[in-house]
């Protein structure tokens, strides 16, 4: 009130000037006049504490430029883009030290790489459409890109830089995130490219994980810690197999990243025996896998394990007497059990109506053709252990030399199979002492964590795929890009527990990581206007908002 009473008693034209030149906005009060025909000016006070768009709030009070009541376009909203979710997960990504990891320096290029990370888990798509949102979005303003981003300054010249950073990104990661005799999750998957790719070496025919025939693919390695946090991928010719990234990977984790005692996990087609026996002297090194079907039928044979050893309530321990620092953990999932049982039945009645058909074929035909069709019917549903068949001469057509088909199911071998439904035997060499059997096999389970990864990767949230680029160097720059924003898509899912743990099941789910993302993508920063003064202000979070930035931790 005083305030209000002293500019009372001021002569001249009381008003107020923003100063934006400091870290905080300031706001000077003062009085123009005019003496000896000169404009004078006299300061009478600072406000501070204030934002820019409610200091320009009391510059309109000053002018006594008031809303009319009866004046609709008064008071306008011209614009409004996306700001909430973009800010959140920048602010992550900052408050995990991810663009101090990109690069120890703030530059130009690193505050584009953290825009396409974030832009890859708000919007996903391509590097151009992403530069075509800006728009729409506040992503590029607050990542420090003034205007219209250009595609090649801010997209691929940052993601060649990139590529050139990655093995010194990933050495940091693993320093945060792997620990010395801790478990290492590895696994790889396929990823299918549409199109020519002519001049890739990257880009082969290979076994494809998604069941996608006729299309060329890339294999993709993904290393995880214990609780499948992303510190590390690869990218390899689509034709690799497996158990060949192994070797080097291994050699990787334990010299590159400094890791120098590790559990090494990974799938039945990794751990091998003839990687176990190429790293039989690696010092630091214990592996954790699960046999094959072949090698658990040999163990069978060769009477190391029973049948009966197999157990849906809990977990029988078998030591090679060969090799006693190898040890078998035997299990057996029922749920495994009746999905695989329901599949062979399927696959062999789809068997026998093929060879049924054969069998009535009525023309005239060679031995060798017949034979081709059953080959290429028992190919096609893998069933061929299961039939047992001849081609022989029909006795009711000798003359014209007609052949028939006979053939027939081997019920003992299906039913001795159905006896494996639902086994699994993990393998190990390390210690009783450290992890017990129901460690070992939780251990082995970890792997979904990685499986998870490549879900989110390919389809549920970042969208690897399609894949734009046609140089080698830009792919595996592009998946390492997609990589770092699932490492922030995990911390955040990891901040996100309770909300999740809180939400309903089936129909009554309220909460998906997309759908936390949407909720975020709501709060917008509007470009307003008043009586003419325009300025920008953000919408004010809802109940819904202000709990998942309070469980993110993120002030706004």
């Amino acid at each position: 009130m005083r305030l209000y009473l002293a500019m009372h008693t001021i002569h001249g034209s009381l008003h107020l000037e923003i100063q934006t030149s400091r870290k905080s906005p300031v706001g000077i009060l003062r009085t123009t006049f005019r003496r000896n025909g000169k404009m004078q000016h006299t300061q009478h006070g600072r406000i501070t504490g204030c934002s820019v768009e409610q200091l320009k709030l009391l510059q309109l009070a000053f002018r006594e430029q008031v809303l009319p009541a009866d004046d609709p376009q008064a008071f306008q909203i011209l614009n409004s883009r996306e700001y909430g979710a973009s800010y959140a997960i920048l602010t992550i990504a900052k408050q995990l030290g991810l663009d101090k990891v990109l690069y120890s320096r703030p530059e130009a290029w690193v505050s584009s790489l953290l825009a396409m990370i974030v832009g890859r888990l708000v919007y996903a798509g391509s590097k151009l459409s992403l530069c075509n949102h800006h728009a729409n979005t506040a992503l590029w303003e607050i990542c420090g890109i003034e205007g219209k981003p250009d595609v090649d300054t801010h997209c691929y010249e940052p993601m060649d830089k990139l590529l050139k950073r990655q093995s010194a990104i990933q050495k940091k990661l693993a320093q945060q995130h792997l620990k010395s005799g801790h478990l290492v999750l590895y696994d790889i998957t396929s990823i299918y490219f549409e199109g020519e790719y002519k001049d890739s070496e990257l880009v082969r025919f290979g076994y494809n994980r998604d069941r996608k025939k006729g299309v060329e693919q890339v294999v993709v390695g993904l290393i995880c810690n214990e609780q499948g946090c992303p510190v590390g991928v690869e990218v390899y010719s689509g034709n690799t197999k497996d158990e060949t990234t192994v070797l080097d990977k291994i050699q990787e984790i334990k010299k590159q990243y400094g890791i120098e005692k590790i559990i090494f996990v990974g799938d039945r087609g990794m751990v091998t025996q003839n990687n176990i026996n190429a790293l039989k002297d690696e010092e630091g090194l214990q592996m954790i896998g699960a046999l094959t079907h072949g090698e658990m039928i040999k163990l069978l044979k060769e009477k190391v394990i029973e049948l009966d050893l197999f157990d849906e309530q809990k977990i029988n321990e078998v030591i090679d007497p060969s090799n006693p620092m190898q040890r078998y953990c035997l299990c057996r999932n029922p749920a495994t059990a009746q999905r695989e049982g329901k599949t062979r039945e399927r696959l062999l009645a789809l068997t026998e109506a093929g060879l049924g058909e054969i069998a009535a074929y009525k023309r005239k035909t060679t031995p060798e053709k017949l034979g081709a069709r059953v080959g290429k019917m028992l190919a096609k549903y893998k069933m061929g252990k299961f039939i047992d068949w001849s081609i022989e001469a029909d006795e009711c057509n000798i003359t014209s030399q007609q052949h028939r088909l006979i053939w027939s199911v081997k019920t003992e071998k299906v039913a001795h199979e159905k006896r494996f439904d639902g086994c699994y035997i993990i393998r190990t060499d390390v210690n009783k002492t450290q992890m017990n059997a129901t460690e070992v096999v939780g251990a082995y389970k970890s792997l979904t964590f990685v499986e998870r990864a490549f879900r989110n990767l390919k389809t549920v949230q970042l969208e690897v795929r399609p894949v734009y680029h046609k140089a080698d160097d830009r792919i595996r720059a592009h998946i390492f890009l997609c990589m770092l924003a699932y490492y922030l898509q995990w911390h955040m899912e990891e901040r996100l527990a309770p909300l999740f743990a809180e939400d309903g099941e089936g129909e009554n789910r309220r909460w998906t990581f997309r759908g936390v993302i949407d909720c975020l993508a709501q709060i917008t920063r509007n470009k307003v206007s008043v009586s003419g003064a325009t300025f920008f202000q953000n919408s004010t979070p809802t109940e819904e908002q202000k709990k998942i930035l309070e469980l993110l931790a993120v002030d706004m």
